[in-house]
């Protein structure tokens, strides 16, 4: 990466992050393209130079969270969907410390964004990208234990909701507890055996 590159790139960071800590206070309705650029330490021509509008930068930013996100995991998503496809149901399961670990971590790390994503679903996208792994990671599973779309609407809508408000929990407390001990409640409530 150029000099210039890499300095546009960095000054694109500063504005996403100062737009993530923007969302965490209120609404994107009243936060002004001056704030955002107050709060990164830029002008506003550097804005419009990177973005014609805030909208923009959203994306940006939705798009620079996923990759954050998807780094934390090691796993090659193609072999993960194979092995959804061809490992017998008693192996089919998600809620471990494989994937749960690196889950936690990026939240640990990144407690505003979860906090925005989760304040600001319909910004964010959230749902959207709950339904694209819904598609390729979800639905295969339910499909292999043999449930239908109305009962898999409602499991998926407890999962959701339960991890969420256990994660919240978590964040509230400023994420002191351990990983492993988040980690093995989650365990309890989803597979309490």
């Amino acid at each position: 990466m150029k000099k210039s590159e890499s300095k546009y790139h960095n000054t694109a960071l500063l504005m996403n992050q100062a737009l993530i800590e923007l969302l965490n206070k209120k609404d994107l309705e009243f936060i002004t393209v001056k704030e955002i650029c107050e709060k990164a330490g830029v002008n506003r021509s550097t804005f419009y130079l990177h973005y014609e509008t805030i909208n923009d930068l959203i994306e940006e930013c939705i798009e620079n969270i996923n990759k954050q996100f998807v780094d934390y995991f090691n796993n090659n998503t193609k072999e993960f969907i194979n092995k959804i496809n061809k490992c017998p149901i008693q192996e089919l399961i998600l809620i471990t410390p494989e994937y749960l670990t690196p889950y936690l971590t990026f939240i640990k790390k990144n407690k505003i964004i979860h906090q925005v994503a989760v304040k600001h679903s319909l910004v964010m996208n959230s749902y959207e990208k709950f339904m694209s792994l819904n598609k390729y990671i979800f639905k295969p599973i339910f499909n292999k234990f043999g449930i239908d779309d109305k009962t898999e609407n409602y499991m998926i809508s407890y999962y959701l909701c339960g991890v969420t408000a256990i994660i919240n929990e978590w964040i509230k407390n400023d994420c002191k507890d351990d990983i492993k001990y988040i980690e093995n409640i989650i365990i309890k409530c989803v597979r309490p055996n």
